[in-house]
């Protein structure tokens, strides 16, 4: 399996950032981290030896990138407002830098899926739900999709427009919603275990069905908790039986 390690200077994080690409083509795979996990995460916790016959084969090309959750919502010494800042920063930086080095690392517009677990669930639907022109769907695993339980009580308009809950529910009818409307991968799943919320993923089903946006819910067993067992049965069964 082709695995590459690229990185550049973000102007819009003014850092650097790294991203390793598995597999030499296919439809992209966006991975977000965890919490405050790196680009490494889905290696080194062995997800991406479970997506390696979809790579090999190449039914998909997986890109994963750091988080910058720990200079976000996870560091208790920023003030919240320059949280929410940052938050918009790395919306930026996905969108203007690291989609553009997709296309040009496949030669093409591909489709680009979004996913992740935990935290990056609730990344990988903003990304997608945010910008459908340059996200064409999205996995969602285990994830909280209002921004506010992360945010310990603080509100401002960027919070508001990076919580899928909030500004899905007040989306008016237009260009955007019919977007999402049209022919869309959204998968989103939950297990029932320890530390997971299924709640959290059925209330967020409840909204897009009110909005009319098509999508599978998939809430698994008592079996499933909120962690990498879970997450590495999950990702594969949908890259594959549904896609």
């Amino acid at each position: 399996m082709n695995r590459e390690i690229h990185s550049w200077w973000s102007p819009r994080l003014h850092r650097d950032m790294e991203i390793v690409v598995y597999g030499h083509y296919g439809q992209a795979l966006l991975l977000l981290p965890t919490a405050a996990a790196d680009y490494l995460e889905y290696e080194r916790f062995l997800l991406i030896d479970k997506l390696r016959p979809l790579i090999e084969a190449g039914k998909f090309k997986v890109f994963s990138i750091n988080s910058i959750n720990s200079e976000s919502w996870l560091n208790r010494k920023m003030h919240p407002r320059d949280k929410s800042i940052r938050h918009v920063m790395f919306n930026e930086y996905v969108y203007e830098e690291v989609v553009p080095f997709i296309f040009n690392h496949c030669q093409s517009r591909v489709p680009i899926i979004t996913s992740g677990a935990s935290f990056g669930a609730l990344h990988s639907a903003n990304l997608f739900f945010k910008r459908p022109d340059l996200i064409h769907g999205v996995v969602a695993m285990s994830g909280v999709y209002d921004l506010g339980q992360y945010t310990d009580g603080y509100w401002d308009d960027d919070c508001y427009f990076n919580s899928p809950e909030a500004y899905l529910y007040n989306m008016p009818e237009g260009a955007h919603l019919d977007a999402l409307r049209s022919y869309r991968p959204i998968h989103i799943l939950s297990g029932q275990g320890d530390y997971e919320a299924p709640e959290a993923s059925r209330r967020f089903s409840a909204l897009l069905n009110l909005k009319g946006i098509p999508h599978d819910l998939d809430v698994w067993g008592y079996d499933m908790p909120h962690d990498w067992d879970t997450w590495r049965k999950m990702l594969p069964y949908v890259l594959s039986a549904k896609f």
